[in-house]
């Protein structure tokens, strides 16, 4: 089983260069605006993270670029977390332009846990395996 949240952006003014397309790095942003999405709608926000002691910092981060888009578009956005049995968050992502469906981005990123303190927790806190196993991850 995977869970997956899609969410559409409409590109703003601020998000394109001189040529009127979106400029590569704010696709580092739609995957947030993903993983936002993804934790509102099934319960890993990073405020509820917090609420039990920990931070998710990203440590890697991979985009692939295929296709270009430009300001007034709008893209969805379909985050899909990756089960893993080690103490990190994956999630895939896919950037699609809304009305064409053409794939523009792919990539993915992986998270840590991280005490409040600045603390590196390997092993998978407790309120992260409760949260895989309601969600049949397990």
């Amino acid at each position: 089983m995977s869970l997956v949240n899609k969410t559409e952006v409409r590109v703003r003014f601020s998000e394109v260069d001189s040529l009127g397309i979106v400029w590569h790095g704010h696709y580092v942003k739609f995957f947030e605006d993903g993983r936002e999405a993804f934790g509102a709608e099934h319960g890993l926000g990073y405020l509820q993270v917090y609420k039990h002691g920990f931070a998710t910092p990203i440590v890697k981060l991979n985009v692939d670029f295929k296709k270009t888009v430009a300001y007034g578009d709008t893209v969805r956005i379909e985050t899909t977390f990756k089960p893993t049995p080690a103490a990190k968050i994956v999630f895939d992502f896919k950037i699609f332009k809304t009305g064409t469906e053409e794939i523009v981005a792919t990539g993915s990123s992986t998270q840590v846990f991280m005490t409040t303190d600045g603390q590196l927790h390997i092993t998978n806190p407790p309120f992260f395996e409760a949260w895989k196993t309601k969600h049949g991850l397990v």
